[in-house]
């Protein structure tokens, strides 16, 4: 997708470097040839290697996919402690080697939290090029809006992701809309159905990566990698006039969220800058599922800190 450039767009050549352990340097390197054999217009280099320095030199766009995810018997803190041990050294050559105004995409779960691990980490990386992937949440719920309504999903715009990359993320449909024949109208009331909107349709966005573990006895990779791209593309390239898009950023205290945490909200893009989109009515009830989730980033960096302490 990178080469092709659904990233960048058509006209930006690319570099790419990429990095793994060295148990996985021999799959590396045939990743490596499948990309020069692609014979890529764009494609102007291809890195790939296992020394952290060598990857990190000179990139302008940084995506974390590595990361430690829970497994079944950890506590929380222990996942914190492996995720603290990696991204102590990546975020280290990152601040020094990668090139100014870097900017970084945390895929690798907890995505937020891991996020705030590397923006405490690496100083000189400026917190607003520091964020995380809920674009694979918001691309679910508008796909999810898509089949419920029976429309094409890119009549779909403006729902909202809010807070952790986990099962207490709150999709927003109060401020979504679908285009129609008759102009633009909101998805509350075309759908009409408002338990379907409180309940089953959060539910299924929250889920949807269980139920994909579930299906195929693997992590989403298609739509991750996907989403990964629109989140870049839209960032470098700015997101379309009156639409915006869901990233996990770090909060300036908009909408009641602590200050410094890494929480998704709805932002538009330009000039290679993101912003938060101000002025929207929250509800009661969004409110309460908004908190639930930031009290739940908030446990989370607490656990951060304790293991950035103890490494």
């Amino acid at each position: 997708m990178i080469a092709r450039g659904e990233m960048f767009g058509p006209d930006q050549p690319v570099i790419i470097h990429m990095l793994d352990i060295e148990a996985a340097a021999e799959a590396l390197l045939g990743v490596k040839m499948e990309l020069i054999d692609a014979a890529f217009p764009l494609l102007k280099g291809v890195v790939a290697t296992t020394d952290v320095v060598e990857a990190c030199t000179d990139v302008n766009i940084a995506i974390m996919v590595g990361g430690f995810g829970r497994k079944e018997g950890m506590e929380r803190k222990d996942v914190m402690l492996k995720n603290v041990s990696i991204y102590k050294a990546q975020a280290s050559t990152l601040d020094q080697h990668a090139a100014p105004h870097c900017k970084v995409l945390v895929v690798a779960n907890p995505a937020n939290t891991n996020a705030l691990i590397l923006k405490e980490l690496a100083p000189s990386i400026s917190e607003k090029n520091i964020t995380c992937l809920t674009r694979l949440d918001h691309n679910r719920a508008l796909a999810q809006i898509s089949e419920k309504l029976e429309v094409d999903v890119i009549d779909v715009k403006n729902v909202i992701i809010w807070g952790n990359h986990s099962s207490t993320q709150y999709p927003d449909l109060n401020h979504a809309t679908v285009q129609t024949i008759n102009g633009s109208k909101p998805v509350t009331h075309l759908l009409g159905d408002d338990g379907w909107l409180k309940n089953e349709f959060i539910e299924r966005v929250q889920q949807r990566g269980a139920a994909i573990i579930k299906a195929r006895k693997l992590s989403s990779a298609l739509s991750a990698a996907s989403s990964a791209c629109d989140h870049i593309r839209d960032w470098v390239i700015g997101t379309p006039k009156g639409s915006w898009v869901s990233m996990g950023v770090c909060s300036d205290g908009s909408y009641g969220i602590p200050q410094g945490l890494i929480y998704s909200f709805p932002v538009t893009c330009a000039k290679g800058q993101w912003s938060i989109v101000q002025g929207l009515n929250i509800d009661e009830f969004s409110r309460e599922k908004m908190d639930i989730t930031a009290k739940e980033l908030m446990e989370e960096k607490s656990l951060a800190y304790a293991s950035i302490d103890t490494t």
